[in-house]
């Protein structure tokens, strides 16, 4: 088993190479939702190019949900996505928060940040910033951020518990996420469990959904609710390279479920007040 520092390297090396490929290769290995698919992590992405402030630079087909559309996003609002990649979250946030808003994208793959960085440039965007930053360890300040958007990234880190204290720690109180991620139901066959390749496409971290649910709730938020879900399929020539056409078989005729989820969570307007000695 990988450490939590291994599991990130891996991670950051896979979308280095994702941030790095030119946008003809990065479209031949992707089929999206369609019949073909050499890599896991384009399997699950959502059609974006319909919603106002797309950037077809800025989207390299690594989501698994809408985040921003569900994020009742304001004008004015203070907008922090989470493992931002190229951008493409940030400048649909940026179209809804309008030039009174401010948006800051975070990512860990220094060659992400460059790539989003060019891309803010490009569209002349001066109220979007992307730090270079672990999300279990926020480069924000605490009750600035109005909405927190993340796009299949959570399940991407190992200690998802410290990702959502950093959440509840930068949001305003009051102020509220929109995520989508990938959780499971039921048990993954082992060698899709174990595998890197299975990590860094978002399949192998992801978590129980009852559990991933119980998290949020377990750090304080509120009004949690699921504004989308939808099953993902991993298909016939991925799995084949992990399990025999048997296994294939078992998995699919079982009770295992791998799911795009959409989670919606509002940080208390006050705190609760504390009876513990010695916190007042």
């Amino acid at each position: 088993m990988k450490s939590e520092q291994e599991l990130k390297e891996l991670v950051k090396q896979k979308y280095s190479e994702i941030a790095l490929q030119d946008k003809a290769t990065n479209a031949s290995s992707c089929c999206g939702a369609g019949g073909c698919s050499t890599e896991v992590y384009n399997i699950m992405s959502d059609d974006y190019s319909a919603l106002k402030g797309y950037n077809a630079d800025a989207d390299l087909g690594l989501g698994c949900g809408l985040p921003t559309q569900f994020a009742q996003i304001k004008p004015g609002d203070t907008v922090i996505d989470l493992g931002s990649g190229a951008g493409n979250d940030c400048f649909i946030a940026r179209a809804e928060t309008g030039a009174t808003g401010k948006v800051i994208g975070i990512d860990f793959t220094p060659a992400m940040i460059e790539k989003a960085r060019m891309n803010a440039e490009k569209l002349g965007l001066n109220n979007v910033e992307f730090r270079l930053g672990d999300i279990e360890k926020m480069p924000v300040t605490s009750n600035s951020a109005d909405v927190i958007v993340s796009n299949c990234v959570l399940n991407l880190v190992p200690n998802k518990d410290a990702v959502f204290k950093e959440i509840y720690r930068v949001l305003k109180p009051g102020g509220h996420f929109s995520i989508s991620d990938v959780v499971l139901i039921g048990m993954l066959p082992e060698a899709l469990r174990k595998d890197a390749e299975m990590y860094a496409g978002c399949v192998a971290g992801a978590i129980q959904k009852q559990v991933y649910l119980e998290l949020i709730q377990a750090n304080g938020f509120e009004n949690i609710l699921i504004q989308k879900e939808k099953p993902i399929y991993i298909p016939d020539d991925i799995l084949l390279n992990y399990l025999t056409p048997q296994q294939i078989a078992d998995f699919k005729n079982g009770n295992a479920g791998i799911y795009s989820i959409t989670v919606f969570a509002q940080k208390p307007q006050q705190q609760a007040a504390c009876c513990a000695p010695g916190c007042c």
